[in-house]
């Protein structure tokens, strides 16, 4: 029986500013972190090499007592010349012990067995997710001692980036590998249960309304053929080609287009940039022809898409959500809503998730351009638009996307 430590001495046991250790004696010691949970480790050499096992549930769930009886267990297995870490592993491959030493193999047990209902596509998205944002904070840490703040913590990373999709879906999953693991008895705690409660609400949460992929056709067809403004249908396709919010479109100043290079940029602090964003949007031939159409028309001014009454301005906020009324789309689709029709298509489509999340300026790219690379995804990105301006060109029934060029008035 240990007799350096006594159960008074652990109960008054404070935190501290770092983590510190009380000997138990014999290799038994009680690990006490900043945050006050106590842990039971056993340290040993086996050959050259230090190594610490984490002994039973953290104090008090496990006694002073409970642990040095487990200790002495380990130290028994050390007499006879087995390493207890192997000790442990072998019984699991035999059977004897199902419990996950932590989160990484309790995740990597859930992955096995639930993959196989999915498709190879959410399998490898679910796979990225786990070994970029999940594996690398808490795969060694035992399944009873993550807290629902250290999970927490791993979902606000992702917001903060403004990947509110991913950070949904990795609650999602943190819940999933939880349930999993206690319906197998590895554990009892949860703290993913919790984690709505604290989850931040994208701006992209409002439901903009929108038509589903396969009526783009029909919608894509009427704005070609809408009787109004020429430049209001041409700034329409603008917003469906890039994704871009309309606010940012209906505001695009010749002064951002370098049409040689097929590129708008969007300097920090831009109106109509969500947190004023710096972002680079790489366009189809089809809006480089339009756009050389347009300059024909607004080239001397500095906005692309001019007002109405006074050049000097951008269009109207509602110009374009008021040609869709005039297309009898009430309700079924906005100027708004056409991100959400993009970013549901190219997912569908099976882009990279983080290519579509830096097209619809998801993130301060400051922030996460040493996560990603340096380049935002341009490369790749040029060709995914590319392919999407070719693709609602397919769905329009053949015709050329240049067809919003017609005989519409002038503004």
């Amino acid at each position: 029986m240990a007799a350096q430590l006594t159960d008074l001495a652990i109960r008054k046991a404070q935190p501290r500013a770092k983590k510190y250790r009380l000997s138990a004696g014999s290799g038994l010691s009680l690990l006490v972190m900043p945050d006050g949970a106590k842990y039971w480790r056993f340290r040993y050499r086996s050959g050259k090499k230090q190594k610490e096992l984490s002994v039973g549930e953290p104090y008090p769930q496990t006694s002073l007592r409970e642990a040095d009886v487990e200790a002495g267990r380990l130290r028994a297995q050390l007499s006879q010349g087995v390493d207890p870490a192997e000790g442990r592993l072998l019984a699991r491959l035999a059977g004897r012990d199902k419990i996950a030493e932590d989160f990484g193999e309790a995740a990597e047990s859930w992955f096995a067995f639930r993959s196989k209902a999915w498709s190879a596509k959410s399998a490898s998205q679910v796979r990225d997710y786990l070994d970029k944002d999940i594996l690398p904070k808490i795969a060694r840490r035992p399944l009873d001692r993550i807290t629902a703040p250290e999970l927490g913590a791993i979902v606000s990373d992702i917001e903060d980036r403004e990947a509110f999709d991913v950070a949904k879906k990795v609650r999602q999953w943190l819940k999933s590998i939880y349930s999993y693991s206690r319906a197998k008895g590895w554990t009892a705690a949860d703290p993913a249960k919790d984690l709505d409660a604290v989850a931040v609400k994208g701006p992209g949460v409002q439901n903009y309304p929108h038509v589903p992929i396969e009526e783009l056709g029909p919608l894509m067809r009427g704005i070609d053929t809408y009787s109004g403004s020429f430049l209001v249908r041409c700034c329409a396709w603008m917003t469906l080609w890039t994704a871009n919010r309309p606010g940012v479109t209906r505001m695009l100043r010749w002064a951002e287009l370098d049409l040689d290079d097929a590129l708008w940029t969007i300097q920090r602090g831009r109106e109509g940039m969500k947190r004023g964003y710096f972002h680079m949007t790489p366009l189809p031939k089809q809006a480089v022809v339009l756009l050389q159409e347009v300059h024909k028309r607004t080239g001397s001014y500095e906005y692309v898409f001019i007002g109405r009454n006074d050049p000097s301005k951008p269009l109207s906020d509602g110009a374009v959500n008021g040609m869709l009324l005039a297309l009898g789309y009430r309700g079924k689709q906005t100027g708004a809503g056409f991100r959400h029709v993009v970013s549901t298509a190219l997912n569908e489509l099976g882009y990279e998730t983080d290519w579509v999340e830096r097209q619809l300026a998801h993130g301060d790219p400051d922030k996460i351009r040493g996560t990603y690379n340096k380049a935002m995804y341009l490369e790749p990105r040029r060709k995914m638009i590319q392919d999407w301006a070719d693709y609602l060109d397919a769905l329009k029934g053949g015709k050329g996307s240049q067809d919003c060029r017609g005989k519409g008035r002038r503004p």
